[in-house]
């Protein structure tokens, strides 16, 4: 009997793949960075072809350490990088462009254009999202507008498109030779084309966009087998049985099953997810309404989401960029030389401002420099960043839920950072709360995929596998509280209004 499932987790950075047991907890684990191309100033793209290869490479290392087998893997889960947009030809499996990754702003004309009527939410009561750069919808509308001869191909039915789980599961299941083309209702729901309340693809969108509905997968729920690996891979004839996008299967993966129940995820950027049940709540505070996910045939289950854009990356970029540091641990160790911020603020706003401003026009802006700053202080007003804009995110949320958060729980690379999650606690003024197995994406994958075949047999059991690991709680006053915080929210206005027709 198979033991195990397995989730490929296709990251912004990197991709992974990692074991379960019936427990919930990792047996073995293979991940690989991939590259990250910038051809000029906003634009960031990834190579798919590279991608999938690294795939199948993090699927066999995986295996290889835990000395398993395809006979000991009772399914595959699919999490991703949502609203990074692929493009490919279905008949040769090529991409005719790198994939268009969701920190890229270079659609941003598209976005003006769809915006002249209408306004900026002139979509927003039918997809739950306001048109932005961050979305896929605008990435296909630039590859067929741009790519050479790209537009006839389309709409001569040749070309298809999905986000990185859509291009991994055809992938999978064979590309060329009979591969599944579909996607799962949370990833569908961040390309601006799928009608919440009939998850359907809306052919007024599309049109308005110039994207044929050919090109688009077909939506599926989050668990269900949607086929088997193609006898040519590694993991030949396992069923592929779930598919969320990043942030949802973190949620999946903290098992917030209920309404009222909210996860963020401390990764390349930072997403707070809340459920809101059966019910369908159109944000008046700057959040995304989503899916949250979608159990075979059950009904759906929608949530807000509060979405920033640079979190990790920022320590990325004084890594890679500044060459500050050497490795992404040693930012903590910076930021505890230092007593304080030393009044020194970072507004990481490289794709603009996200959740709740929603402002294409801002920019990184590093405020408050004396002669006293030095690197500890930029150090600590990175991993501060964090803290601030989560609190934004959550204020949001409170305000749009009327129910204030009681506390908070974390996942994501950033959660072994001890100095931000106290950090996250003082500013938040809620208890900030690690589970035990912190890979709770690729948890919910897993999930997701066990629970349509059976390994697991209902939600119960996922939430009996729930251990909280440690619990940071505030220990900064009202009054200190409040100073930090104005003086961030002053911060962010100086990053504002920054591009304008000279500079892009």
């Amino acid at each position: 009997m198979s033991q195990y499932v397995i989730a490929i987790d296709q990251g912004t950075t990197s991709s992974r793949a990692i074991v379960f047991d019936h427990s919930g907890n990792i047996v073995s684990t293979g991940q690989m960075e991939h590259e990250q191309i910038f051809p000029q100033a906003g634009w960031v793209e990834h190579n798919p072809v590279e991608i999938w290869d690294n795939v199948r490479e993090v699927v066999g290392s995986a295996l290889s350490k835990a000395n398993l087998t395809r006979h000991d893997i009772a399914a595959v889960g699919i999490t991703n990088q949502r609203e990074t947009a692929v493009v490919w030809d279905k008949n040769t499996g090529e991409p005719i462009y790198n994939a268009i990754v969701w920190q890229d702003t270079r659609t941003q004309s598209i976005v003006d254009e769809l915006a002249q009527d209408g306004g900026p939410e002139r979509f927003k009561e039918k997809v739950g999202l306001p048109l932005a750069t961050y979305f896929s919808g605008t990435k296909i509308k630039w590859i067929l507008d741009n790519v050479e001869g790209a537009r006839a191909k389309a709409e001569a039915g040749d070309l298809i498109f999905g986000n990185t789980d859509s291009w991994v599961l055809w992938n999978l299941t064979g590309g060329v030779d009979g591969g599944v083309h579909a996607t799962d209702v949370t990833n569908a729901s961040r390309t601006m084309f799928m009608d919440l309340e009939t998850l359907q693809w809306d052919q007024g969108i599309l049109d308005a966009f110039g994207v044929p509905a050919s090109m688009m997968p077909a939506i599926k729920s989050s668990s269900e087998v949607y086929g088997t690996v193609h006898t040519s891979q590694l993991l030949r004839e396992v069923p592929v049985a779930g598919i969320l996008g990043d942030q949802q299967a973190a949620t999946f993966g903290q098992a917030a099953f209920q309404p009222g129940e909210a996860k963020n995820t401390y990764g390349t950027g930072c997403f707070l997810i809340f459920n809101t049940g059966e019910e369908i709540v159109h944000s008046k505070n700057g959040l995304l309404t989503t899916l949250g996910y979608k159990l075979g045939d059950d009904k759906p289950h929608y949530a807000l989401e509060g979405s920033i854009a640079v979190t990790g990356s920022l320590v990325q970029w004084l890594r890679d960029n500044l060459g500050m540091i050497s490795s992404a641990p040693e930012v903590e160790t910076l930021a505890a030389g230092v007593k304080d911020n030393g009044g020194v603020y970072i507004v990481p706003a490289f794709s603009g401002l996200f959740a709740p401003y929603w402002r294409a026009d801002a920019r990184g802006a590093i405020v408050g420099l004396t002669r006293f700053a030095n690197k500890g202080h930029i150090a600590r007003a990175a991993l501060e960043a964090t803290a601030f804009q989560t609190r934004e995110v959550l204020d949001a949320v409170n305000a749009d839920s009327g129910v204030p958060l009681t506390e908070l729980k974390v996942d994501g690379g950033m959660v072994a950072n001890e100095a931000l999650m106290q950090f996250q606690a003082d500013i938040l003024g809620v208890p900030v709360v690690r589970p035990k197995v912190v890979e709770t994406t690729s948890l919910g994958a897993a999930y997701a995929a066990g629970l349509a075949v059976g390994f697991w047999k209902d939600l119960g059991e996922l939430s009996a596998n729930w251990n909280e690991d440690k619990r940071w709680e505030p220990q900064l006053d009202d009054a200190e509280r409040d100073r930090q915080m104005r003086l961030w929210k002053k911060a962010v206005t100086k990053s504002m209004d920054w591009v304008d027709e000279d500079v892009k």
